[in-house]
């Protein structure tokens, strides 16, 4: 547990926060917050932070709650794994999940926890982690695909003092760069974390300064407890009493031969407060896919999904957490123990989201989203030029795929976007300019969305056209099971990934796969998947569905399959033909689902290599039984 240093302790007392000052304070908060990520975007070289703003800021109160952020940190688990001393002008940084509390879940991620003093005292935290590109490994990007330990995917590094006293740990620090492959990168983006945070730092003090300790810490007391007011209301008002509510999704694969997961939660309400309980999901998985989850960034999870889908007015804090209880047991997916592989955790970020949106939407159909792009996939390719000014050069490209989002009881799901709202698309002439590649085609796939009053977002096909020979790397899913509809919607199209070879040869490639070799003019398809439709598709307007098709976003026969809908391939409809078909559809149905997951499981097990050109991935097993251990 870590000792805070400070030379002036005595405790502060509260007062009373006028709505016009708290209004005032809460808005200058937002604004570090946001101030962190542009001090980032402008600092950092890496593509996947300053481009795709692949990173995650805090500002919290002296016990480490989260007051603003984009998710909880979770420095208080931070703080409880931190064995020293923590002093002002201290900066502190770790990459090992497993020696903060899984305050961040793969060793790419290097967190930053920085106390924040006034006059000697403590009066907050500022946090920030951004996932580098490199930190060394088997592979490039240190994302190996059939890594079976933490060892195998690059540098872990212990929580530590990055800075002491305000004094940079220069030995400590060459160490570390020492292990990777684009040290440059990982410099200028660690020392944007540092200047993010402490530019966070000092306009809390500013606040201080302004108004006075006493109010600051009140009114961050303030914010904390609206939101625990405003969420015991809408968990009573969503749940109810007593009721046990349970839903399952899966990860497809493990990236070693092993799948698919089956991922449950159940959901009690005892009173005011919420149970989220994991002890059903699959266990320990014998790949990367684990997310070692703790127990805070659930409850932030959950927290942002109900306020999103429910109040969106609400601040996103950890003042609510007091009201959920999470129970994940050991050795499982959610809680693997170590040495565990963990880079491919990404996965499992995203179907948290679909699996509270089946649980939510049980009781409340109206705010019921389908299951969409929950994850951030990604595409690598690295290599040394062999020709040119720039010959014998070392290029290393981290990139993060956009697909179909869900359809939403408010309307369509975007087309190509992606699961985190701050995150950005690489342009095309970014990658142009300083790869050896060109983007042959940055497209949405028609009919990928799933069909539904309200349709998922169609997935993107992106056809990269390598220059130079060298490697490339994939992590994806939903290759296997289906993005999931809802209300009567339609499941989402499946991703799937292939390279038209120079030679005029195609390889299908599995959705998880590394050191793939490539060679000037081959082609790769990253095809993503697209989005579970929302509401009943034969209530869709038959004329927005002609103009889709128009569009290019839904075929002609999209449109008759899935909405009932007789049109040209120019969009032109066929108003009689459209209501008799309609009508007949109708006519055949017995009832409209609340959830359609596609077909059964040991159907989709059955045709897997028939549909995909993939084998079907093994049934999960014990990671340290004889099977897995040979393999």
């Amino acid at each position: 547990m870590a000792e805070i240093l400070q030379s002036d302790a005595e405790p502060i007392g509260r007062v009373d926060i006028d709505p016009v000052t708290l209004d005032i304070i809460e808005n200058a908060l937002r604004n570090a917050r946001h101030e962190m990520d542009e001090v980032l975007f402008r600092t950092a070289l890496s593509p996947g932070i300053r481009e795709q703003h692949d990173e995650f800021p805090l500002i919290a109160d002296p016990s480490g709650k989260m007051v603003v952020g984009q998710f909880g940190l979770s420095v208080p688990d931070f703080l409880e794994n931190f064995d020293g001393t923590i002093g002002e002008g201290d900066i502190l940084m770790t990459s090992d999940p497993y020696a903060c509390g899984a305050a961040i879940s793969h060793a790419n991620d290097w967190l930053l926890v920085v106390p924040i003093y006034h006059e000697g005292r403590l009066v907050g935290w500022s946090s920030m982690f951004g996932h580098m590109s490199d930190v060394g490994g088997k592979t490039p990007c240190s994302m190996p695909a059939d890594a079976r330990t933490i060892y195998e995917e690059g540098v872990v590094v212990p929580p530590f003092k990055l800075y002491e006293g305000g004094e940079l740990n220069e030995d400590a620090l060459r160490i570390i760069l020492n292990q990777v492959r684009m040290p440059d990168w990982n410099r200028a983006d660690l020392n944007g974390l540092v200047a993010a945070c402490t530019t966070a730092a000092r306009r809390v003090r500013e606040l201080c300064d302004r108004f006075g300790v006493e109010t600051y810490l009140s009114a961050l007391d303030a914010l904390l407890d609206r939101n625990y007011q405003a969420m015991k209301i809408l968990l009573a008002a969503l749940f109810e009493d007593g009721r046990t509510l349970e839903f399952a999704d899966y990860i497809c694969d493990d990236g070693c031969g092993y799948g698919p997961y089956e991922l449950k939660i159940s959901l009690t309400r005892h009173g005011e407060k919420i149970h989220l309980d994991f002890s059903h999901a699959a266990p320990q998985a014998v790949g990367p896919v684990n997310y070692f989850i703790n127990e805070n960034l659930v409850r932030m999870f959950f927290g942002i999904y109900v306020i999103t889908v429910a109040d969106p007015q609400i601040l996103w804090n950890d003042g609510f957490y007091p009201l959920i209880d999470v129970t994940i047991p050991e050795d499982s997916f959610w809680k693997p123990r170590k040495p565990a592989a963990l880079n491919a955790r990404n996965h499992g970020i995203g179907r948290v989201f679909d699996l509270f949106g089946g649980l939510l939407g049980q009781t409340n159909p109206d705010i019921l989203n389908a299951a969409g792009f929950s994850s951030s996939p990604h595409f690598m390719y690295s290599g040394h030029y062999t020709s040119g000014e720039r010959a014998g050069e070392w290029f290393q490209l981290y990139s993060i795929g956009f697909g179909g989002v869900p359809g939403r009881p408010v309307g369509d799901g975007p087309d190509g976007h992606s699961l985190w709202p701050s995150f950005v698309n690489i342009p095309c002439e970014y990658l142009e300019s300083y790869y050896p590649l060109r983007v042959e085609r940055w497209e949405t796939i028609a009919d990928s969305g799933g069909a539904g009053l309200h349709r998922g977002g169609n997935g993107v096909d992106v056809a990269y056209h390598f220059e130079e020979p060298g490697t490339i790397a994939i992590h994806d899913d939903r290759w296997l099971t289906y993005p999931w509809g809802v209300n009567g919607g339609r499941p989402g199209e499946r991703g799937r990934k292939w390279i038209d070879r120079a030679d005029g040869t195609r390889e299908v490639l599995p959705s998880k796969i590394h050191d793939v070799a490539v060679a000037p003019g081959d082609v790769l398809h990253f095809v993503t998947w697209g989005g579970g439709g929302w509401g009943d598709p034969l209530a869709r307007p038959a004329d927005l569905v002609a103009v889709e098709v128009l569009r290019g976003l839904v075929t002609p026969d999209g449109a008759r399959d899935g909405y009932g809908v007789v049109c040209s391939e120019g969009g032109v409809l066929d108003v009689a033909a459209t209501e008799a078909l309609r009508a007949q559809r109708a006519a055949e149905r017995t009832e409209i689902p609340v959830f359609d997951m596609g077909p059964p499981l040991p159907e989709i097990l059955a045709n897997c290599e028939a549909e995909t050109g993939l084998p079907a991935p093994r049934p999960p097993v014990d990671v340290r039984s004889a099977e897995a251990l040979r393999r």
